[in-house]
């Protein structure tokens, strides 16, 4: 479990790099000059609009220990993520409008759609 984990902080590391670390720590938007970002959708970012919170509530259930504080924790921290991903989602839309809003009806939400993972075809020889 602990090394599912540490695989799961990695990934996690990677997607807060492609949105960029001050951004994801608030620090871009204390910034008086805003730059036009672009919107992220590649990556983790192809699979799930919100993989930074689907990877962290990951982090939480594969503790191997599974108290009632920690399952407390699980299930809240999982609420937080869903309020703060539609109040992101908001933004979002308000930001990149028509953009965002292709992304949305393309990309998951939160879990990735399975049905929609589809295998390469095989080379034909």
């Amino acid at each position: 479990m602990y090394l599912l984990q540490f695989v799961i902080v990695c990934v996690l590391i990677v997607c807060m790099k492609k949105t960029g670390f001050a951004t994801f720590l608030g620090l871009r938007q204390l910034q008086k000059k805003t730059s036009q970002d672009q919107l992220v959708t590649t990556g983790c970012y192809a699979m799930v609009r919100h993989p930074i919170y689907l990877f962290s509530l990951l982090f939480l259930i594969l503790n191997p220990v599974m108290s009632a504080q920690w399952l407390l924790l699980t299930l809240l921290s999982f609420c937080y993520f869903v309020v703060g991903a539609l109040i992101e989602e908001k933004r979002l839309l308000k930001r990149f409008g028509t953009e965002y809003r292709q992304y949305q009806q393309n990309v998951p939400f939160l879990f990735p759609a399975l049905h929609r993972i589809k295998p390469t075809p095989a080379a034909r020889t």
